[in-house]
């Protein structure tokens, strides 16, 4: 990676966070995932080490760069962490969180359906195709959420907003856990025949129907999870 002296106009830690995420989202010079040493580093930015350190650490905290002690900063890709470490703080209670998230992902899926109706380009639909494949072809519980999960994925990557792409990745594990709990209580038939459904409407760019067929999956879903009503506040 080429990185230039720095003129810091904000914080110095800030400036310094700011242009090693710009440089990884450039990937000059062919890198190799690795970020150059922390003294080299400090040298190309015109800065302290404990500043570079300071950075590298709060990159890490927000799954960007991982620091592996003796060996050197690697980039990863991780931006899901913080979300994921909060959620069980937030909402200790698991029926609570898995309630909240289909609520969540009503929000959310449709959307990206109907999106990916509009723009997803033929690799990835191709790709959505491959999920439902494995889906269909699922001999195990595990295989049955890991493919689910994939097709999920993959739709949110098809709609075309990186942010909406980000948050469902956030949600992956919880996501994850939502899918065993159904799929311990039922088959995969109607998830294999509302994912074909979705997929249809994308190859055939109708956004409408697209939306309408996640909304009727997400609806199943949720009397699959069989959650108990939640107790009313006083």
């Amino acid at each position: 990676m080429a990185f230039s002296s720095i003129k810091p106009q904000r914080g110095l830690v800030e400036e310094v966070c700011a242009r090693i995420a710009s440089e990884i989202r450039d990937e000059i010079s062919g890198s190799d995932g690795w970020l150059p040493p922390e003294r080299d580093l400090a040298l190309k930015l015109g800065v302290s080490r404990p500043v570079v350190r300071e950075a590298t650490k709060r990159l890490e905290l927000q799954g960007l760069l991982e620091v592996k002690h003796g060996v050197g900063t690697k980039v990863v890709d991780k931006l899901h962490k913080p979300l994921n470490g909060s959620l069980a703080l937030l909402i200790p209670d698991d029926k609570e969180r898995l309630r909240q998230l289909i609520q969540v992902r009503f929000m959310l899926e449709p959307e990206n359906a109907r999106l990916a109706a509009e723009n997803a380009s033929a690799a990835q639909i191709r790709k959505l195709r491959t999920a439902l494949k494995q889906l269909e072809d699922a001999v195990d519980f595990e295989t049955a959420v890991v493919a689910d999960m994939t097709f999920h994925r993959e739709l949110a990557a098809a709609s075309g907003n990186q942010i909406v792409t980000l948050l469902l990745h956030s949600l992956s594990e919880l996501i994850q856990t939502s899918l065993s709990r159904g799929y311990s209580r039922t088959s995969t038939t109607n998830a294999v025949r509302q994912h074909a459904a979705v997929l249809d409407a994308i190859e055939k760019r109708d956004p409408t129907a697209a939306a309408k067929a996640m909304r009727e999956h997400l609806i199943t879903a949720e009397a699959d999870l069989a959650l108990p009503k939640p107790k009313k506040s006083h």
